[in-house]
């Protein structure tokens, strides 16, 4: 059903460990909403999903991964939490329109026309007064931290052109986090990133900040 694409990230997701944490940006902006009804693009063994499930939210995880999703299953039943797993291509499966408090788009980086797609996919996915919630590597990152590709990397410009025009951007802004222990024994450069947290209009008339 997902081609190639499923088989590298089965993988890559047997091979090595995939951090269980979430977030911390994430937890940041969405430790005061009160629990509702979340959507993780891009879930994998579901970091952020598997955290808001826990505060109560009833998350929906969508993987090209069935590795990752069964990770996600395994782990939130270790926490008497429910999930709900689907298997699919986050760039060609279509959410349900205005059902969700939260779309998560975590580390996803796609091509500009894809990535365009796919947040007109998150937008119409979230309910008015709705959040979107993305973060990915930056540009500078290339050769150290994220894709190879300096397409698939993220600029504030980059993301706030492919933002839905429905979306406001409460924030849009490029921070710092350390790469772990070795990256720092190696003085290896900090991960920079781009994140976004937005909020969807009741009708199209709102605008980017």
């Amino acid at each position: 059903m997902t081609g190639p694409m499923g088989e590298m990230w089965d993988r890559r997701l047997t091979e090595q460990a995939w951090p269980s944490t979430p977030d911390p940006y994430l937890v940041e902006f969405a430790d005061p909403l009160p629990p509702g009804s979340g959507l993780d693009l891009g879930a994998g063994p579901g970091r952020n999903s598997l955290w808001l499930a826990v505060k109560g939210w009833g998350m929906t995880l969508v993987d090209v991964s069935r590795i990752g999703l069964g990770q996600a299953a395994r782990a939130a039943k270790s926490h008497s939490a429910t999930i709900n797993a689907v298997h699919a291509d986050v760039t060609t499966w279509r959410a349900p329109e205005g059902g969700f408090d939260l779309v998560i788009v975590a580390n996803l980086h796609l091509r500009t026309d894809t990535l365009s797609r796919v947040l007109d996919g998150a937008a119409r996915a979230l309910r008015p007064g709705g959040h979107l919630y993305l973060v990915g590597h930056h540009i500078s990152n290339l050769g150290h931290h994220g894709p190879s590709s300096a397409e698939r990397l993220l600029t504030e410009d980059r993301l706030r052109r492919a933002l839905p025009p429905n979306l406001t951007a409460d924030i849009l802004d490029t921070r710092y986090r350390m790469a772990g222990q070795e990256a720092r024994r190696l003085h290896m450069p900090g991960d920079a990133i781009v994140l976004a947290w937005t909020t969807k209009f009741a009708n199209s008339g709102g605008g980017n900040s």
